[in-house]
């Protein structure tokens, strides 16, 4: 029989977290009158940590992105940030790009200030304990707020500690990585050269790490130092197989945004020769070095030198997948040479070294069609379809063009594309129409009195799935008065959404869960 204690504990965890941030964002000092209300010790490594980790999502986050998915994929900046630049635009309410327009300073400067305050509140009320765990969340949290003196300090502070190991080579690694993908690539760098005095040395992986950062943003003289460094005959920390994907994949992909053929050949050629010298110097490269060698070079259209390597793989017993067949496909279709990107796609089935999605199907369909082939691509999008893939709707929209007049696809198939789409037979291959699309419309139809069409519309709405807001369906109540357009159902329908929406959002944001007291 499975244990509950694990459940029970996460629930705790979960209920201090309720607890704790409504009280951070109405800044409610951390103090002995806020320590004296709490009948009994609730801190623990795991639930002090929870609360660090939530901090940055509640005051860190632009409001836009409150109750997003969790599975969102973060972009580095592409250029290094300047802080001092971004302060300054603040102050002066001048236009402010990039990541930093998305925040409110006020907010995260109050959450730093809350966390730094909990993390010494908890210690000196509570006797708890700071481990590696903690103090690493709460440097993470510094590199998150952009405040790097902050965190320097903090480290130089744990560091000095007696009789703790508080501050670790992890930690600053952490640190480090964080600094990189919020686009401060040299405060990533002075972070790396100050692990002497949190009293640490840098292993191969924080190498790695300020290396990834610095080629992110650009800065390849800086990032080729490091690597030179890592070189030199008996040195501590000697690159490995990662130190070298890392340089390759960031010239490959850097390559193609420079725009100037000269700096592309340059880029590649550094690519290539880092392959050569892993392979000399005895590394066995992985499928990631591979792929990434692979799509720069199909890219820049050097198709011989990406065969070459492809037959290379199969000799150093490395199995090519996807990723790698996507790249020839994608040149195959782009030179319009149709037949061996459909002759690469079956040689993956075949093979079994991966199943083809609608990144594989998609440029042969869309290659096809400016070819005039339509009816192959008809049949590609079949198969796409048969597969269990959905295709993208320019795809399909592609599709349906090109066939013009004569209806290549049954209804079968169309149905189950639009199905796919939208929870409802009638949406077109345009898009899905959700509540963003139908509220201005409902909104305009009851300002101009014609009720029994914003009915129709809202009643649309909810059988299609989506939620109106309440106040757009608080205006088709008020405009239909005392005669009831809506049956009880629906009026049942709409106010169980409007409350489970209000549910899910609650989790998300605190201050709008019921008041609690430690």
């Amino acid at each position: 029989m499975t244990s509950s204690r694990p459940l029970h504990s996460m629930a705790k965890h979960t209920c201090l977290l309720h607890q704790l941030l409504p009280l951070m964002l109405k800044d409610v000092p951390f103090d002995a009158k806020l320590a004296a209300s709490t009948t009994h010790n609730p801190f623990a490594v795991e639930s002090v940590s929870n609360v660090l980790k939530s901090i940055p999502r509640i005051f860190f986050n632009s409001p836009r992105s409150i109750g997003c998915q969790n599975g969102f994929r973060h972009r580095t900046p592409l250029k290094q940030r300047n802080l001092n630049k971004e302060s300054f635009n603040i102050r002066n309410n001048l236009l402010l790009l990039g990541p930093a327009a998305y925040r409110d300073p006020h907010k995260v400067t109050l959450g730093l200030n809350k966390a730094i305050e909990f993390y010494h509140w908890v210690e000196s009320f509570f006797g708890f304990d700071h481990t590696e765990l903690t103090c690493r969340e709460m440097a993470i949290l510094f590199a998150k707020g952009n405040n790097t003196k902050g965190l320097w300090d903090f480290l130089k502070q744990m560091s000095t500690r007696p009789n703790s190991q508080l501050v670790t080579t992890s930690t600053v690694t952490c640190s480090i990585k964080v600094l990189g993908e919020q686009g401060l690539a040299n405060e990533a760098l002075a972070t790396f050269y100050r692990m002497k005095q949190f009293y640490c040395k840098p292993d191969v992986y924080a190498y790695n790490v300020v290396i990834n950062a610095l080629c992110r943003v650009g800065n390849f003289n800086k990032a080729r130092f490091l690597f030179e460094q890592m070189e030199l005959p008996g040195f501590r920390c000697p690159p490995d197989v990662y130190t070298y994907t890392i340089l390759i994949s960031s010239y490959c992909k850097n390559s193609m945004q420079t725009g100037c053929k000269k700096a592309i050949r340059k880029r590649l050629w550094e690519a290539n020769h880092l392959f050569r010298l892993m392979l000399f110097k005895g590394f066995i490269p992985d499928i990631v070095t591979y792929n990434c060698l692979i799509d720069g070079c199909c890219k820049t259209y050097r198709i011989e030198r990406a065969l070459e390597l492809f037959d290379d793989m199969g000799k150093k017993g490395c199995v090519p997948n996807r990723v790698t067949y996507n790249s020839f496909i994608r040149y195959y279709s782009a030179v319009n040479e149709i037949d061996k990107a459909v002759e690469m796609m079956r040689r993956m089935q075949n093979m079994n070294h991966g199943v083809p999605t609608s990144s594989s199907y998609t440029p042969i369909i869309h290659a096809l069609c400016e070819a005039g082939r339509v009816l192959e691509a008809k049949n590609f999008l079949i198969e796409l379809v048969d597969g269990g893939s959905v295709p993208r709707e320019y795809t399909y929209k592609l599709v349906c063009d090109a066939a013009g007049e004569s209806s290549l696809l049954d209804d079968e198939i169309h149905r189950r594309i639009r199905n796919v789409y939208g929870k409802y037979a009638n949406v077109s291959y345009h898009g899905v129409p959700t509540s963003s699309s139908y509220t201005p419309i409902i909104h305009a139809l009851c300002e101009a009195g014609r009720v029994l069409e914003a009915k129709n519309f809202l009643i649309e709405l909810v059988d299609g799935g989506s939620v109106p807001r309440e106040y757009t369906y608080k205006l088709v109540c008020d405009a239909a008065g005392e005669s009831s357009l809506l049956d009880d159902e629906l009026h049942r329908r709409i106010r169980n959404g409007i409350a489970n929406r209000f549910r899910q959002v609650a989790q998300v944001k605190p201050i709008m869960t019921r008041r609690m007291l430690l």
